[in-house]
């Protein structure tokens, strides 16, 4: 099925013949093809899904679940071969790709027990002899992009709140990593019993549909977890029609780490959040800033740790992370880190490709003497990499840390509670993490202030993403029987 994509429930050959070669980023090798879909493809897709959710909008949501639930269990069924090619196409370690696998399952299951809570109100008229009342009714068609630093993760974030809520859904997965969304699709088209049209499944460069699926007027939400510049092209797009965009975006976390922290918690719970995945999260420390008083130890700490870690093949070697994602990838990493040693950085260890003859691998690196206005202290770096800068007070820190275009995530590590408490409320972030890593819950809300997003996932309020209101003003006569 090399040339083929999903639509109405079917395998269908797409209307274009270019196609896009997937690269194990472990040892450059090319993995299998995929078809480059075309616009063409995305309005069939767009009008089948649309056709579908006139019907599926009816069925109990309770039901919609079961079809949820389904495709948890053939996901745990088949987990070990899901994290595999995950690892393959993606280059994370095995590890973190089951424990995505698992998660992806997880996350079905918890949106499946939505069915039941998915409310609206009642409230007071200011008329008599009527009760106004708010519904919650789906939003139609929703097309969902997905990246490629945690492809299951994301799909299912897209997929399953959406299926609940009455939606149906058209899915464009990286184009770096598209064959865990076909794997899935096949799962779910041989096992999962959808209604055709149900869920959809476009692979291709966003360069050649994305436009079509930000910007078709059938479209009730276009949801992309992606850059900043993709995500302003989706809300340019999506203007045309003034289409609901749901953005997750870009982010440069800043870790505080203050004279009253564990410094031995912080620095393996900042190493931990910067190296998962080969630095290639979101969410994960991309900025340090610790007290003066702490610094020489805590850079000591994190500089030993970092110089310990190990990377390689994770299909053939146990390692601590795998390569960046593609040879583009590498490439912005690296010139980052020279641009930062030209402003005046001091680079302590890595920092540099790794030698190895395959692969796309960067060395750990870890970054002292930069200042607030450097390129390595504002813009993302999906690396190994960690700046570390020193400030004399909290009010200083949590300065220095709101400074950002990003607005995504951020840390604070100390065991002073009133530290604590002014680092919760200051940080103008959507997410706050006090004394752990940077990972969100899937019960929470995963949302982004400025440029790192708009709506969120997760959580009831990720739920609600998919849903529009209907107030209903209901008039009686009390007097007819």
């Amino acid at each position: 099925m090399t040339n083929s994509i999903y639509i109405n429930g079917e395998f269908v050959e797409s209307g274009s013949e270019e196609m896009i070669d997937v690269i194990n980023p472990a040892t450059e090798e090319t993995i299998r093809q995929v078809v480059n879909g075309n616009e063409d493809d995305v309005e069939k897709a767009i009008d089948a899904a649309c056709e579908a959710q006139k019907s599926w909008a009816h069925k109990p949501a309770s039901e919609r679940a079961e079809y949820l639930n389904v495709i948890a269990d053939k996901l745990e069924e088949n987990e070990e071969s899901f994290a595999r090619l995950l690892t393959e196409e993606q280059g994370k370690t095995l590890a973190l790709s089951t424990g995505e696998i698992q998660m992806t399952v997880d996350y079905f299951r918890y949106m499946a027990g939505w069915a039941r809570r998915i409310e609206g109100d009642v409230v007071p008229s200011d008329n008599p002899d009527e009760n106004i009342i708010v519904l919650k009714k789906p939003i139609g068609v929703v097309t969902g992009i997905v990246p490629w630093n945690f492809p299951m993760m994301v799909l299912a974030r897209k997929v399953a709140p959406a299926i609940v809520t009455g939606c149906t859904v058209v899915i464009k997965p990286s184009q770096q990593t598209p064959l865990t969304a076909i794997k899935f699709t096949e799962l779910l088209h041989e096992h999962a019993g959808l209604p055709k049209g149900v869920f959809n499944l476009i692979t291709g460069s966003g360069s050649s549909v994305g436009k079509e699926l930000s910007s078709n007027n059938k479209v009730g939400m276009v949801s992309l977890t992606g850059s900043f510049p993709a995500g302003s092209k989706v809300m340019e797009a999506a203007s045309e029609e003034i289409i609901k965009v749901n953005l997750e975006l870009g982010g440069k976390a800043p870790a505080i780490v203050t004279e009253h922290a564990d410094l031995d918690l912080a620095a393996e719970k900042v190493i931990e959040s910067r190296i998962i995945n080969a630095g290639q999260v979101c969410t994960n420390a991309e900025r340090v800033y610790v007290h003066e008083s702490m610094a020489d130890a805590f850079i000591d700490k994190v500089t030993t740790k970092m110089r310990d870690l190990s990377f390689g093949n994770p299909l053939e070697e146990e390692v601590d992370f795998g390569p960046l994602v593609s040879k583009d990838q590498l490439e912005e990493v690296e010139e980052a880190v020279e641009k930062a040693k030209k402003d005046g950085a001091d680079v302590l260890i890595g920092g540099k490709r790794a030698d190895l003859e395959k692969g796309f691998f960067f060395e750990p690196a870890v970054i002292t003497g930069v200042k607030q206005e450097m390129d390595i202290m504002q813009s993302e770096i999906f690396g190994p990499v960690l700046p570390i800068a020193v400030f004399s007070d909290l009010d200083e820190a949590i300065e220095l840390a709101n400074d950002s275009d990003y607005g995504l995530s951020s840390s604070i590590f100390s065991e002073n509670y009133h530290e604590v408490m002014r680092a919760v409320n200051e940080l103008k972030f959507g997410e706050v993490f006090v004394n752990r890593e940077h990972f969100e819950a899937i019960q929470g809300f995963h949302a982004g202030w400025r440029q790192s997003g708009l709506g969120g996932a997760d959580g009831k309020y990720g739920v609600e993403e998919y849903l529009q209101t209907t107030v209903a003003y209901m008039q009686y006569d009390k007097k007819r029987k």
